[in-house]
């Protein structure tokens, strides 16, 4: 579909985000929002901040939001990341279904807090200390989520397909 102009987007199978242009989005963004089932069964989510390690999406929040329990209860859940507001200039997106672990012990808070800190605070270490010390109270918990899924999107394929449709601002305009 992307060689020849889209009739509609119906079909948008070929819009996916490669490998290359899925681990630029997950190095450039810190920001996530994370869905999981409530007590009710009903879809929650949140914007939260994440770190992506090896296959991994690391957050951190306290045992006391009510997340921590319903994911405890159900560790299903999924994440959806946009490259809005990071350094990639394209419309990418991409939503994982998740196996989430919480973890509370002090081998992981140790390993991940530091890394997390940074990453929210890059360049800047004393900051990060900062951070890092903040984050470390008595009831923080690490989630972990090992992807099980995905679903991606790039734009920049979409706009090639229908030029008639691209926004007057898409990176991949010709110019």
């Amino acid at each position: 579909m992307t060689s020849a102009q889209a009739k509609n987007w119906e079909d948008v199978k070929s819009y996916s985000l490669d490998t290359d242009d899925e681990l630029e989005l997950l190095t450039a963004q810190i920001e996530c929002t994370l869905i999981w089932s409530g007590k009710e069964g009903w879809p929650m989510g949140v914007i939260v901040n994440f770190i992506y390690r090896d296959g991994t999406f690391w957050l951190t929040a306290s045992e006391e939001r009510p997340r921590i329990a319903s994911i405890r209860k159900d560790p299903r859940v999924s994440i959806a990341v946009t490259s809005k507001g990071s350094s990639v200039k394209e419309r990418r997106s991409i939503t994982y279904k998740c196996n989430a672990t919480v973890h509370s012990d002090r081998e992981t808070l140790d390993r991940i807090l530091p890394e997390f800190a940074s990453a929210m605070r890059p360049g800047e270490p004393e900051k990060a200390e900062a951070f890092r010390t903040m984050l470390d109270s008595p009831g923080r918990v690490i989630l972990e989520l090992n992807p099980v899924t995905r679903i991606g999107f790039d734009s920049a394929k979409m706009w090639k397909a229908a030029e008639g449709a691209r926004p007057s601002d898409s990176p991949s305009a010709a110019h």
